[in-house]
């Protein structure tokens, strides 16, 4: 079985079929309406975005291409960022900056009534809730959070806790681990690309339309012979022998990405035994992706 080559070298039809775009997501669509103009645009049999956003919301909203559909679970692992507009019913308290850093760390959330999982309450990390600016009856709040987090929720709970209470006004997601808003395409850019590419110009459709890989460097990588890897395209776990390099602890089971000695990603797993063992399991496998 014929794996794929180095993600450098791959032709644009090859990365139609396993891409990413980090797509500046305008308000308006939904986030599957926006999957759907890429999919159309591309002309692949399937496109799936990486973390749903509202109609109304904007930014980073990295779009999977192809078999890289199956890599959308590595975006429920990582942080979200986002600069949200905080609308205030009163005036600001003068503690409003205080008020609001007492909402970093552990929180519990209970999802709202139109969400798809269950009403359950649950807790989340906001990693840092940074207040940039204030003015009249508004404030500019960042957020870092754990992903799931609904920062429609967290900022009705910040208004009870300043007092006056307070909704969710404009969002903007700046990030989604591991692509943030410094390099991101807009529809536009990808339809443009794709012209350019059928004149011959290559460049701007391999700028905007990434190898897949791009969406996996913030996890775990573990290095597997070429052997193993088609052993595992059949259906193989990845087991000791097979691994040329690691990283990660088993013991905490991370989910890590696996590939070839050339950078072509295999399989996605949880690091579960030795790498360095002669025998043995090294990699519970969750997706294939050759």
């Amino acid at each position: 079985m014929a794996l794929r080559g180095p993600p450098e070298e791959r032709s644009l039809a090859e990365l139609r079929e396993f891409g990413v775009v980090n797509l500046d997501k305008p308000a308006g669509p939904s986030a599957h309406q926006v999957a759907g103009w890429i999919r159309d645009a591309l002309g692949v049999e399937k496109a799936a975005h990486a973390g749903t956003l509202d109609p109304k919301v904007t930014g980073c909203l990295p779009a999977l291409t192809g078999t890289a559909t199956r890599l959308a679970q590595v975006f429920l692992e990582g942080e979200k960022e986002y600069v949200a507009v905080l609308e205030l019913h009163g005036p600001a308290p003068t503690d409003v900056e205080n008020v609001v850093a007492e909402f970093e760390g552990e929180i519990y959330q209970k999802p709202p009534r139109k969400s798809a999982v269950s009403r359950r309450l649950r807790t989340r990390r906001i990693h840092a809730l940074d207040l940039l600016e204030v003015r009249d009856r508004q404030a500019l709040l960042r957020i870092r959070c754990e992903s799931g987090t609904y920062v429609r929720k967290l900022c009705h709970d910040v208004g009870l806790a300043l007092g006056t209470g307070a909704h969710m006004g404009h969002l903007r997601r700046t990030a989604t681990d591991p692509f943030d808003d410094t390099d991101l395409r807009s529809m536009h850019d990808l339809v443009d690309a794709i012209e350019f590419a059928e004149g011959g110009d290559e460049e701007p459709f391999r700028e905007t339309l990434r190898p897949a890989e791009d969406a996996l460097v913030h996890l775990p990588r573990v290095t597997i012979a070429p052997s193993a890897a088609r052993e595992v395209a059949n259906g193989a776990q990845v087991y000791a022998p097979g691994v040329i390099d690691s990283e990660g602890d088993p013991d905490e089971e991370p989910l890590v990405a696996c590939y070839t000695p050339d950078g072509a990603a295999v399989c996605l797993g949880r690091l579960v035994g030795d790498p360095d063992a002669d025998a043995g399991r090294a990699v519970a496998l969750e997706r294939v992706l050759v």
